[in-house]
């Protein structure tokens, strides 16, 4: 139930933040162009919406593998090896997320002490810097239900997107579509 929430939570938030940018974009270049006038604020606006979009991407790309990495030794391994490899790799990824998490709140939390504001954008820093050890710890959870499905066995190591293996599916995709007719 909270997993279900959380990935429609992180699929929802990943939407509008792209949404958000791309027609902030779209107007400021409209009204710069166009009517020679714009926002003063949308390049800020869109370059701390870039920054929450990837810190929640960060941690959806982990849910789907979308990350992507050198495998082709651990891809020789044996299965043990392999769930070996993956149990380690995700210990120090964890081990990262948790040092850039602590980093991330001490910036935060300065930033809200100083009570610096945006420069263009009448907010407190701080509360558009959120994200980032918020993000940091979505990633940890991430990682750590990676960490669980490896010692349980659900997953035979680190799910890493494979570019190679998707086009391969997909053109086996579409040479039996094409036998088909």
């Amino acid at each position: 139930m909270i997993e279900k929430f959380m990935n429609r939570l992180e699929e929802g938030l990943l939407i509008l933040l792209l949404s958000a940018m791309t027609l902030l974009t779209f107007s400021q270049v409209v009204l710069r162009y166009i009517f020679n006038t714009g926002w003063g604020w949308a390049l800020e606006a869109t370059t701390y919406m870039f920054g929450w979009l990837v810190m929640v991407g960060i941690s959806y790309g982990i849910k789907v593998g979308f990350h992507i990495g050198v495998d082709a030794v651990v891809n020789l391994m044996p299965r043990q090896g392999r769930r070996i490899i993956g149990l380690l790799t995700t210990l120090l990824c964890l081990a990262y997320a948790g040092l850039l998490t602590y980093g991330a709140y001490q910036y935060f939390d300065t930033m809200h002490m100083l009570g610096v504001e945006a420069e263009d954008i009448p907010l407190p820093r701080w509360l558009l810097v959120s994200i980032m050890p918020i993000g940091f710890a979505l990633l940890g959870i991430r990682l750590l239900q990676v960490w669980w499905k490896i010692v349980t066995g659900k997953l035979g190591g680190f799910n890493l997107g494979d570019e190679a293996a998707e086009v391969l599916r997909a053109h086996a995709e579409d040479v039996g579509g094409e036998q088909a007719r």
